[in-house]
């Protein structure tokens, strides 16, 4: 009879490789280093091949190594997906549920999210994770998240997805600037390097720049922000200008900022599509959908 390779042994590996370090993989696993090792040790044998090249102070995972790690976070997230099937028995909402937001949509409607669904289904228990939208996506083809709240368009590789709404794109100036030029307002009336931008980690520029059709990269400010707070002091100490989501001013971002809110140029209006997105293969379903319906109505 096939010896197979053990969902442990599986989760040990794919840790391993995303912490690179025999003891922060330990940690994450909750067992010894020992243990974990031996895991691994035991999964090369049963495979039949080197997955990982070890000295005393280095790991490098082997071409082979690497091909096991992507079809193991498929297994692990296909376990998962299994044992969810028992919360299609009833509606779906309770138990946990393990929800990825990014970091531009997250302070803004996670919290009305959370009070919302403990209104609705006191019985469902949400585990909150803000991060990239490249993270997220890569923690829920591993199973360690259920379902993303993505800022759409963006590629997700045959995950299943629905649209809850739109945010618009707002562009916000300092009281003085505002003085300065004309409203509506032109790229071409303001000065190079005068647009400040989030990280390209962060798909809110890839849109922002997208849907308001700048174009001209001259207006781009070199610098790029780690996140909205950081572009609102930028521009109110009037450096310049930047893209806000409406979302974000709805829930106070700009308070007690001398800004002005101005839209965009261009005749139609910029925004973005908020959606959730989720495996294929996942049974929850209808969660998500019923989720999908409370994130709507908060937007």
């Amino acid at each position: 009879m096939n010896k197979f390779p053990s969902l442990k042994q599986l989760h040990y590996l794919v840790t391993l490789f995303e912490t690179r370090h025999f003891g922060e993989a330990a940690k994450k696993c909750f067992v010894s280093q020992s243990t974990l090792s031996s895991g691994v040790q035991n999964l090369e044998e049963l495979i039949g091949c080197q997955l990982i090249e070890r000295d005393n102070k280095s790991l490098v995972f082997t071409s082979t190594g690497e091909d096991v790690v992507v079809r193991s976070r498929e297994l692990l997230a296909r376990s998962q997906d299994l044992m969810d099937v028992s919360n299609c028995l009833g509606d779906g909402m309770d138990g946990q549920l393990r929800v990825g937001c990014i970091p531009t949509i997250a302070p803004f409607l996670l919290c009305d999210l959370v009070q919302e669904v403990n209104r609705l289904y006191p019985k469902l228990n949400l585990l909150l994770r803000e991060d990239t939208t490249t993270n997220l996506l890569a923690a829920l083809r591993s199973g360690e998240m259920d379902v993303l709240i993505l800022a759409l368009p963006v590629e997700i590789n045959g995950m299943h997805s629905q649209l809850v709404g739109r945010d618009a794109f707002k562009m916000v100036i300092s009281q003085s600037q505002a003085e300065r030029v004309s409203v509506p307002l032109r790229y071409a009336d303001l000065p190079d390097e005068s647009v400040f931008l989030l990280e390209k980690e962060h798909c809110l520029t890839d849109h922002a720049v997208s849907a308001c059709k700048l174009t001209s990269k001259e207006k781009i400010n070199p610098f790029t922000a780690t996140s909205l707070h950081t572009l609102v002091q930028m521009v109110a100490n009037g450096l310049g200008t930047t893209f806000i989501p409406q979302m974000a001013i709805d829930h106070g971002l700009l308070h007690n900022q001398n800004l002005v809110v101005v839209e965009p140029p261009g005749q139609e209006e910029a925004y973005r599509e908020i959606g959730l997105v989720w495996r294929p293969t996942s049974s929850r379903t209808n969660t998500f959908h019923k989720l999908a319906d409370i994130v709507k109505g908060l937007l």
